[in-house]
């Protein structure tokens, strides 16, 4: 019996050998992530069949309590039988590969153990189909990623092979003789095969730890990407901008060519074949058109399929992804390989999840444009609120000084001209500095004052180390206009009006404030105006309405604009609320 146990050792490493260096084959690793579809099945059932094929052939003769010295077993006397480690190819099957594998491999090892003869051919054929059976519905459950699933496959394995022990007896003939050979192949092969099963689960279990490991590789891979290509995809899909992300993906993978496409053109093609894969040239292959048409990934593993009718063209293999942005395809990014080979898994999910993230990027590059045109239509909006008589009667007013005070109405001519420049300043930028909103409402208030001399004043108390700070453009302007043109009106020619705009801060935070001494507003219309547009005989509130939005945009919930009136109380304040760090990290970034 002792004797035997180095001979069994022997057999089982000949079957991990095959093992581990079926591990190093592709084929294999991707066979086993895809062991429930049925060609991966298919095979499963040709490998473990033929690993107790081996383990027949390989087995060790006893004849009569005699262990023979043949190496390789074509063929078992009458009188004899085999010690082998048959059941534990067969039994790694099932619980990898579930009950279609179990059986297809045990049937596989089973019918041919028959075919070799011997007193216990019928025992082994049945025990070793009954361990496929078995173990296969057993892998149905069974989890080999668990750190404990080698040892749970060696237990399972002894047991399979008691049993097997267990069979010889109940149906092997002469009993006598049966008894003999248990007592004699039981202990080493019950040992040999659990230490056999414990190796050969081991290297499943490091492919798959490899795999996991080369995952994280890829998927850290993908985001460092997708990083060094955000800056270019957030430029929306032109050819510049493609041209640099291109160059960027190509340094970065496998790949031997990467192309980017709108749905009209190609914008770039970088790497291999860019002699005549040349940019801004219409479509010209079927399977960009399918990519772009069905919105999924396609992939090309011969020239045929690329269809690129250049002779010399190196490209053999190609990844077609599309770029989609609100479920519509508006591009698709196109890896190219000299190799067909080298368009393995590995490369393919790590294209997926290119594709994936950058089409997230064009989608937000996209929201952004769409708020951008948004801000710019609010500003355009703003602009609109300059009342079309502001300007007849500013120049009807210079027009009746240029005779009566010529120095005067030159001056008016000035601040007219720094009145528009800083509307169409405004209507370019997202935040100005608070000084030259400032002089956008002191250009405004000279117009007007040379209109009505008498009818109002203006105060300014800016704390000075306030002047840089940056505030969105079109924010004080109209709230002055607002009171001039409203909250004076019908108090009476012995009114004098009076608005003062103060800028202090306060803490971490910046407070500007507006204030006049009108006629207030009314409850009825405080409650709406910044929240809405609101129907007035005095005006629709959208200046108040876009000033407050456009605050609450770029400064979220830090920042905040509210409005304190009462019409039985003279005068309305507005307090404009801003974060002083963001104004300072703007203006270090401006």
């Amino acid at each position: 019996m002792f004797y035997l146990l180095p001979l069994m050792l022997e057999r089982v490493g000949i079957l991990i050998i095959v093992a581990f260096l079926l591990s190093r084959m592709t084929s294999f690793r991707q066979t086993l992530h895809h062991e429930d579809r049925l060609p991966a099945k298919l095979l499963l059932i040709v490998i473990f069949g033929v690993f107790g094929m081996i383990s027949n052939y390989t087995g060790v003769e006893i004849h009569g309590g005699a262990i023979g010295s043949e190496i390789w077993q074509a063929g078992v006397q009458v009188d004899s039988a085999l010690a082998n480690t048959r059941i534990m190819g067969v039994a790694i099957g099932g619980l990898l590969g579930g009950p279609l594998v179990g059986l297809g491999a045990g049937l596989i090892a089973g019918l041919h153990r028959l075919t070799l003869g011997g007193y216990t051919a019928a025992a082994c054929s049945i025990s070793t189909i009954l361990a496929g059976v078995v173990t296969g519905w057993i892998g149905r459950r069974f989890r080999r990623s668990d750190p404990g699933a080698p040892w749970r496959a060696v237990a399972i394995g002894i047991l399979m092979e008691c049993v097997q022990m267990g069979i010889i007896l109940l149906i092997a003939r002469p009993f006598d003789a049966a008894v003999q050979l248990v007592s004699v192949i039981a202990l080493p092969m019950i040992v040999m095969n659990g230490f056999g099963t414990l190796m050969f689960m081991l290297i499943i279990q490091s492919i798959l730890q490899e795999e996991e490991r080369t995952r994280a590789l890829q998927t850290n891979q993908v985001l460092h990407i997708a990083d060094r290509t955000l800056p270019f995809f957030r430029q929306g899909l032109n050819p510049a901008s493609c041209r640099e992300a291109a160059s960027v993906i190509l340094e970065a993978t496998d790949a031997d060519a990467i192309s980017i496409t709108d749905r009209e053109q190609v914008l770039t093609h970088v790497g291999a074949g860019s002699d005549h894969h040349v940019p801004l040239h219409s479509l010209a292959t079927q399977l960009t058109r399918s990519v772009l048409e069905q919105g999924r990934m396609s992939v090309a593993t011969s020239k045929e399929d690329i269809q690129c009718f250049h002779d010399g063209c190196s490209l053999q293999a190609a990844i077609v992804l599309p770029l989609q942005v609100r479920s519509g395809t508006v591009g698709t990014l196109k890896l190219y390989y000299t190799n067909p080979d080298r368009l393995d898994r590995v490369q393919r999910e790590m294209a997926e999840g290119l594709g994936r993230l950058f089409s997230t990027q064009l989608e937000l590059a996209e929201a952004e444009m769409q708020s951008r045109l948004l801000k710019d239509a609010e500003v355009k909006a703003l602009q609109a609120q300059v009342h079309p008589h502001f300007l007849f009667n500013a120049i009807n007013t210079i027009s009746a000084l240029c005779r009566t005070d010529p120095d005067k109405a030159r001056e008016l001519l000035i601040q007219l001209g720094v009145f528009f420049r800083s509307n169409l300043q405004g209507a370019r930028q997202i935040l100005i500095p608070l000084s030259q909103e400032l002089r956008h409402v002191e250009a405004y208030l000279t117009l007007e004052k040379a209109r009505f001399p008498d009818k109002f004043e203006m105060k300014f108390d800016i704390e000075p180390e306030l002047a840089d700070l940056e505030i969105p453009p079109f924010t004080l302007q109209p709230l002055v206009e607002n009171a001039v043109r409203h909250a004076f009106h019908g108090l009476g020619p012995h009114h004098k009006g009076s608005v003062c705009i103060a800028a202090s801060q306060k803490g971490h935070e910046v407070m500007i404030v507006t204030a006049d001494n009108g006629k207030g507003i009314p409850a009825e219309l405080l409650e709406q105006l910044g929240e809405q547009a609101v129907h007035s005989k005095d005006g629709t509130g959208t200046a108040l309405h876009n000033i407050r939005k456009r605050i609450a945009e770029i400064y979220g919930s830090e920042g905040s604009f509210r409005i304190v009136s009462d019409a039985d109380t003279p005068g309305t304040r507005v307090v404009i609320t801003l974060p002083l760090h963001l104004a300072h990290r703007r203006e270090m970034h401006a």
